[in-house]
This record gives structure tokens, sequence and C-alpha cells, in this order.
């Protein structure tokens, strides 16, 4: 297929796109720009030059993998979080702009104690987003990234590497808190957390994302029953946990987080948009 210039590849993949998502231009800009090794703005600038042939073969793949419901940035095999870029593949989970509240209220606790040294756990680290964030933020930090899967350790890695923090980073393979040799001033995480009877009902991008970082059991909560359960041997006097949680999950979470932590202060804090997200526990 042949596109005279930009805006005809553009008008081209829209149309393609308009049943796969919400934002169709939007994603064929992103997809053009990415490709081009280009910003939104000078692509959106040059919309009359012409695509070179090698590349719309490989934009043209790419709409077409897009409009059969892959993930965007699988395809593109990045994504931005909290204003830096990751690479993702099928074997971690896809950051979301939702999750940056846990950065946010990670660096609230850690103002606190200005210049202190910290030790921070990222539970489920996957892509290494949270934990990388936080070790570029906080240089004094030392950091643990704590995933099950090693393919997913190994973005990781990359990605640390990559944003100049690997030699602050520990990688740790095993099951929630198991792996971490010492307590921590915070724990955060953003665990799997839907229930089983909602896969369903997911849209399909989200169904080509690894099952092991969505699925929680019957009703959504299995593995924040058990972080909260091993968490208590792993905080250190003073520390916070901070874990995301499902928008209809506040109460129930709550319930679990006051059970585990008696003395503690157990609160919800809701996201942008009101919805219940991050369930954060403090020690006294």
């Amino acid at each position: 297929m042949q596109w005279m210039n930009l805006e005809a590849a553009r008008r081209w993949a829209t149309g393609q796109l308009e049943h796969s998502t919400e934002k169709p231009r939007l994603e064929a800009e992103m997809l053009l720009a990415t490709l081009l090794d280009w910003n939104r703005a000078q692509l959106l600038a040059h919309l009359d030059a012409p695509l070179p042939e090698t590349i719309a073969t490989t934009f043209r793949a790419w709409v077409l993998r897009r409009a059969a419901g892959e993930p965007l940035p699988y395809i593109t095999g990045r994504i931005e979080f909290c204003a830096l870029e990751f690479a993702v593949t099928p074997a971690v989970l896809i950051p979301r702009p939702e999750t940056e509240l846990l950065v946010e209220m990670a660096l609230e606790h850690a103002s606190e104690t200005p210049g202190a040294t910290r030790t921070i756990a990222d539970v489920g680290t996957g892509s290494g987003c949270i934990a990388i964030t936080l070790a570029s933020r906080l240089p004094q930090a030392q950091c643990y990234a704590i995933d099950l899967s090693s393919t997913a350790l190994e973005v990781a890695r990359k990605n640390a590497a990559r944003h100049g923090v690997l030699k602050r980073l520990h990688f740790l393979e095993g099951d929630l808190l198991a792996p971490l040799p010492e307590s921590a001033d915070i724990i955060v995480s953003n665990p799997p957390y839907i229930a089983e009877s909602e896969w369903e009902s997911l849209p399909l991008s989200v169904r080509q994302e690894p099952a092991l970082a969505l699925l929680a059991g019957s009703d959504g909560l299995d593995i924040v029953r058990r972080l909260l359960a091993q968490a208590p041997a792993k905080l250190k006097p003073g520390g916070s946990i901070l874990v995301e949680i499902g928008e209809r999950q506040g109460a129930a979470v709550l319930a679990l987080a006051r059970q585990a932590f008696t003395r503690a202060e157990c609160t919800i804090r809701t996201d942008l948009a009101g919805k219940d997200r991050v369930l954060q526990i403090r020690l006294p």
C-alpha cells in the first residue's frame, strides 16, 4: 500500500483503528511518530512529507496489529511513566497513569525526613517503573525490585540501566516480600487485584497482558491478603506501605489492613477521578 504523504497514512490508519480504540487518530500519530523517531509536534508540522517505503511497510503492520487488539505499548515497545520512558514487553504489565499516585505518595513519605537513607521495596516490580522512578528521585535510597517472573526482572534491569540506577537497585526473584533480606522504610506495590470472574469482561487489549500480573482469585484480593500477612515482619517502625487497589475494593482492603496492623494508621487515597486507588498503612 502506497501513501502520497504522512497525512494520507494517518487518515488510513485512523480509519483502521476506529473500532479498536477511543483515540484512533492519536494512536495513528503515535505509531507514525515512533517509526519516524519524531515527537508528535514534529509529525504534525510535516504531514505533507512523504512516508519512506521501508517505514510504510512496518507502519501498516503495526496498525493492523493494533486494530486486532494488541496493546499500543507492546507494539512500540515503550511507554511514559512519571515523565520517564520505559521499555515494555508482553512479559510485563503496562504502566498506567493511575499508578503514578503510588510514586507521589512514596515521595511524600520520604520528604518527611529529608536526607535520610531509606530502604524501599517495590513488590511485583514488572517493568521496574515504580522502583526506578523512586531511585531516580531519591538518590540516597536503597531500593529492592521484587518479582516472581525472571523475564519481568530482565525488562526491569534494562530499564534501570537506561536510567542510570542499575547499581542502586537490587533485583530479587521470588514471591511478594519473601526474598527481601531486611526490613524496609517504604513498601510499595501494584499487585494483581482483578477477580477471575471479571477476566472475560476486560478489554481485549488488557487480556493480552500477563494474567499473573492481573488476576487475584475470586474477589481480586488474594495477593493483597498475602502481602499484608507478610508485611508486619518487613516494615520498620515509622514506615509506610502503599498498595494500589481496585476502585471498588477500598472498604474490604481497609478491613484487611486493620486486621494485619492493629496499631497502624490505615487510610485509602482516591485518585484524580475520585476513585479508591491506594491503601496506605503508616506505622507509629
